[in-house]
């Protein structure tokens, strides 16, 4: 019985491999990946970077900038993924990869709150035009029988660098300092922009009409909204994802000061619990799409958010290698809320409208954390030694909501 557990947990890790076989999705995934390794050292040198500017304003500090980005995103995803289905989806990755290389590497040389908050919105906004193309990219170059494999692979090298980019970042704090680790993520975005240009850009538009020069982008956008919230099976997803923002929230923005203000402890254990949350993200990601192959995913979903936010409720009260553990299993919660909603848009959207799809999800997805972070600021700043607690509680409130219209929605049905 043990033997055959393990011989599925293996064939699950294995076929998370297969769409690598792609070799223009090998090409974008090696891509991203190098960028994201990058991305995972810059911030964790933001939320350095804030503690800098005031200890006990950190938490205010790291929660606007973290707004701000979510609010770029919510402000332009929508139409970039209309312009992803019309227009040369390999122009938009070159042309906003390298403009924002150069945002990042103009970080190290900020001396006031105000330049942190203007480079951190340029910078997402040009995101806001990179990661939705990125997206509506996979479906088109892997095979549908590998879709699910590719959006996992990721998924979970996205948890995977999350892990070695908080410990890496430690360490080259303290080498070099905290500013200086920006230059890190800006080579990284030279070697990931060489990979980008050479993809072959025909492959990139399969399926895609780009032969049409006009178009109404507001009727569009409001078109990929209505496919977004028309779905049951993915606006389900998207209302787990809000819950999964409200304790992911309090994750990114209190740790920190929890780590260094309320343990006591310095840098390099603040990368060590966040390696530890990514090693649990990690491992949900990779087993969690070929393990889990109903078509609503409501399971993982559910348990996903609840191991989240339990999780976090009793952080301020336990030691730090207690948390290491806590942030393991955070991690792996979140994972398991937050991936399925890729997948679910991918498998229930006809292909020439997956685009805008992707747009107005990754706008709306973003809406939640832009609505959570300032609840972690407000959490941190005024209930320090009980933010956890609180953004805890709040979690579970708003998961018991999500699942008493959940059941509803199935008797009115």
């Amino acid at each position: 019985m043990n033997n055959s557990k393990s011989r599925n947990w293996l064939s699950a890790f294995a076929d998370t491999f297969v769409a690598l076989k792609n070799k223009v999705f090998a090409g974008l995934y090696f891509a991203q990946s190098v960028s994201l390794l990058g991305d995972a050292v810059t911030w964790v040198g933001l939320a350095l970077l804030s503690y800098q500017f005031g200890k006990e304003k950190s938490a205010i500090i790291l929660a606007s900038a973290l707004t701000l980005r979510v609010t770029a995103f919510i402000i332009f995803s929508p139409f970039v993924g209309v312009l992803a289905d019309r227009v040369s989806r390999k122009t938009i990755l070159v042309t906003t990869h390298f403009i924002r290389m150069g945002i990042v590497a103009s970080l190290p040389f900020v001396q006031a709150e105000w330049q942190i908050y203007t480079l951190v919105f340029a910078l997402n906004v040009f995101n806001a035009f990179f990661t939705p193309t990125y997206r509506a990219v996979i479906p088109q170059v892997v095979d549908k029988e590998h879709y699910r494999q590719a959006v996992g692979l990721s998924t979970a090298t996205f948890q995977i660098l999350g892990v070695l980019g908080p410990g890496l970042a430690g360490i080259l704090a303290i080498w070099f300092g905290a500013r200086e680790i920006f230059f890190i993520d800006a080579g990284s975005f030279i070697i990931a922009g060489v990979l980008i240009l050479m993809l072959p850009a025909g492959k990139l538009q399969k399926k895609v009409d780009n032969t049409q020069k006009t178009f109404t982008a507001w009727q569009d956008v409001i078109k990929g909204i209505k496919l977004l919230f028309g779905n049951p099976i993915i606006r389900f997803a998207l209302i787990i994802e809000f819950v999964s923002a409200l304790a992911g929230a309090q994750i990114l923005v209190n740790s920190v000061g929890h780590i260094k203000s309320g343990l006591h402890l310095d840098d390099k254990h603040y990368g060590w619990v966040m390696a530890a949350f990514g090693i649990g993200a990690s491992i949900a990601a990779f087993v969690a799409g070929s393990l889990d192959k109903t078509k609503t995913r409501r399971i993982s979903l559910i348990l996903g958010a609840l191991i989240l936010a339990i999780t976090i409720s009793i952080t301020n009260f336990v030691s730090f290698p207690i948390m290491m553990v806590l942030w393991v299993f955070a991690g792996l919660g979140q994972s398991l809320a937050e991936m399925p909603s890729e997948t679910l848009i991918g498998e229930n959207t006809a292909e020439n409208e997956q685009g805008k799809v992707y747009g107005s999800h990754f706008a709306f997805s973003h809406l939640w954390w832009a609505i959570a972070y300032p609840i972690a600021g407000y959490t941190g700043s005024h209930f320090a030694g009980k933010d956890f607690l609180y953004g805890g509680l709040i979690s579970i409130a708003f998961l018991a909501i999500a699942l008493f219209f959940m059941k509803r929605h199935k008797k009115d049905g």
